[in-house]
């Protein structure tokens, strides 16, 4: 197959706020190796995508302030494959500036848009599914989103209903989308057997996404499509910084995917986690006998179990008598958080902002 046309965004612009106190605004999770595997999250999914693409149409789509982390961590870029975003306006601006700046260098553009900061496990397996998902999109008047088979009755994952009756190899149609469920439904959804969780991965071709918000959304595609004279120019930035503020605050799921008629799925399965929480990075790391998870070099641990235990290397932490907790140990923040409470970091950021300003954020 042939990969030429096509092209990777991925989206690393968020804030990570659930994985505090070591994601920050300054570095935030994409920035960092949560599991301790040597790469961070940023650099994983570059390397995931460098057999489905040429390296040179791989584009990171980010807050222009990380623009030079990015850089760091991956040298091997060119200044123009990391787009700066001049502010957060979510993922719809994100996705229709894509799709006009690519088409504008390439029209038969097939784009794959992607988060920086999920765990994949099974690389080849989200080759093959993503090779799945740019066949068809490629033949067909198309939005394709992959969608991951659950394990559980997750509630902070979205769903995507899916027609099994309507196939085209292995591709969907898609029925509703819901997000976050409650507990009940969610277990609802899982026992039907005809939802999937959404990982927020999607494929399309450039006039194709270009069309659809020109449908459901021509406000933010007007802006865009009209500074196509300046794009892939030394004009685009500032042209950009202009357009922004003008763009609606909201995701491409509300703006375009909820409403489209076209809309497929693929469903998958290659050990996916959009590691969005401590409980996540839990589930996804190595555990001694009694279920601790342990990541520093001079942690010791006593009568505990089923803990989530992060500490710097150059500190000796020692745990006594607790269980399913999370630890949670930098320069300047511990944080003892039990492990059932975790939904609640965000809140407990928000109340820290409030009582101490930015100095720990």
């Amino acid at each position: 197959m042939s990969i030429q046309n096509n092209y990777v965004a991925i989206m690393a612009g968020g804030i990570g706020s659930r994985f505090w106190p070591v994601s920050r605004t300054n570095k935030p999770k994409q920035f960092l190796d949560i599991l301790g595997t040597g790469r961070s999250l940023l650099q994983w999914t570059y390397k995931r995508f460098l057999d489905i693409c040429p390296p040179e149409n791989i584009f990171f789509i980010t807050n222009h302030a990380y623009a030079t982390i990015i850089k760091e961590q991956l040298p091997e870029l060119s200044d123009h494959q990391i787009i700066k975003e001049p502010s957060r306006k979510n993922t719809a601006a994100c996705a229709a500036y894509f799709a006009h700046k690519i088409h504008a260098l390439n029209p038969d553009a097939n784009i794959i848009m992607s988060p920086a900061d999920h765990l994949i496990m099974d690389e080849r397996a989200f080759e093959r599914s993503v090779f799945e998902g740019i066949d068809f999109i490629k033949s067909n008047n198309a939005l394709l989103t992959l969608g991951i088979k659950p394990s559980r009755p997750d509630t902070g994952y979205g769903y995507i209903q899916y027609d099994q009756s309507r196939s085209i190899e292995n591709v969907y149609k898609v029925v509703t989308f819901t997000e976050k469920p409650s507990l009940e439904i969610a277990k609802a959804f899982l026992k039907s057997g005809d939802f999937l969780w959404n990982a927020g991965i999607f494929l399309w071709n450039a006039k194709t996404i270009i069309a659809a918000f020109d449908k459901y959304l021509p406000e933010l595609n007007d802006i865009f499509a009209q500074l196509t004279p300046v794009y892939n120019t030394s004009s685009e930035y500032h042209e950009i910084e202009k357009a922004y503020p003008l763009c609606p605050n909201t995701s491409i799921d509300y703006a375009v995917m909820e409403k489209a008629q076209n809309v497929y799925v693929v469903p998958a399965q290659f050990g996916w986690s959009d590691l969005g929480t401590w409980e996540s990075a839990y589930d996804n790391s190595e555990k001694d006998y009694l279920g601790n998870a342990v990541h520093g070099r001079d942690v010791v641990i006593i009568d505990s179990s089923e803990c989530m235990v992060k500490a710097p290397d150059k500190k000796l932490v020692v745990l006594q008598g607790l269980e399913k907790f999370i630890i949670i140990d930098t320069d300047d923040v511990l944080l003892i958080c039990e492990r059932n409470k975790e939904q609640h970091i965000k809140e407990y950021v928000a109340e820290i902002k409030r009582n101490k300003g930015d100095k720990f954020l």
